[in-house]
């Protein structure tokens, strides 16, 4: 086929899928990643499967491709009206709104072919999953609790998690989720009050928009009971020594967060909110470490 033949817009529209997808910004996906490693180092004790491995890496990518899209065809009236969202495809025309669809439609698909590579249990838990990750857009619209939602989201990894590698969810498995959502909360805060000057304006509601002048203080106390969650999950899955250190070693981190979103600056905010990356990283070279040690 000559290359006359070949449409012009070809380049064009596979770079507007993959802004869709936020292919150029990853820290979405890593921090959905990082919980999904502690429970499967965690369930397997130190040594996961490796098609799991693959199956929950790759189904890590789709879920939050498919996340990324049902969030901007909820917003695509909005976003245009938000300085941080203004160029995304939707808004800009670069996608349709029948190519978002479709292309939602076939990331789930693939997704739900990894999880029938599976077991029963772990299907059945692949239901509320993608309920949860298409409901947090309009959770905005409704309720000051849009992070909540999210955090229930981001987490539902870890029960799928202990559900594929031991069949079973043992209790102690509820304490890492609380952790993990707590967290969510916590970074997804910091990203909301990036937002929050725009998302008043236009009538988006967020948790920090909710906390108000008290935000600092909650994300403070919200990360003390999720290091408080981490530290009884630590000790009811019998993790050692390293892991701990992890845990003391997120706690500065935390603390560095709290020092970044001092004056509430944007840029700081959303630093403070990128730099949770680590703090999962953080937490799973605990994890890995502590499995290691026994070897």
């Amino acid at each position: 086929m000559s290359s006359a033949t070949l449409p012009t817009d070809s380049p064009s529209k596979l770079s507007g899928l993959l802004r869709l997808i936020r292919w150029n910004r990853p820290i979405g996906t890593l921090l959905l990643l990082w919980p999904t490693l502690w429970a499967l180092w965690i369930a397997a004790e130190g040594l996961p499967d490796i098609k799991l491995l693959v199956v929950f890496g790759l189904g890590t990518l789709l879920m939050r491709s498919s996340g990324c899209i049902i969030n901007d065809l909820a917003d695509r009236n909005l976003d245009g009206s938000v300085e941080r969202t203004q160029d995304r495809p939707l808004v800009t025309g670069d996608v349709t709104v029948v190519e978002a669809l479709g292309f939602f439609v076939l990331l789930c698909l693939l997704a739900f072919g990894l999880v029938l590579m599976t077991n029963l249990l772990t299907i059945l838990l692949s239901v509320p999953a993608l309920i949860l990750a298409s409901c947090y857009p309009l959770m905005k619209r409704y309720t000051h609790l849009p992070q909540v939602v999210l955090g229930l989201a981001f987490s539902w990894s870890i029960p799928m998690a202990f559900a594929a590698q031991q069949g079973g969810l043992p209790p102690a498995l509820w304490l890492l989720f609380t952790g993990s959502v707590l967290w969510t909360v916590v970074y997804d805060t910091k990203y909301a009050m990036v937002d929050r000057r725009n998302d008043l304006e236009i009538g988006i509601k967020s948790t920090a928009i909710l906390f108000g002048e008290s935000d600092r203080n909650v994300i403070a106390v919200l990360q003390v009971l999720c290091l408080t969650a981490l530290v009884l999950a630590g000790r009811e899955f019998g993790l050692a020594w390293p892991y701990y250190l992890s845990l003391l070693v997120t706690a500065g981190l935390f603390v560095y967060h709290l020092y970044l979103i001092r004056e509430r600056d944007e840029a700081a905010c959303f630093q403070a909110f990128l730099h949770n990356n680590w703090v999962g990283l953080t937490i799973f070279l605990g994890i890995v470490a502590s499995y290691a040690i026994r070897v």
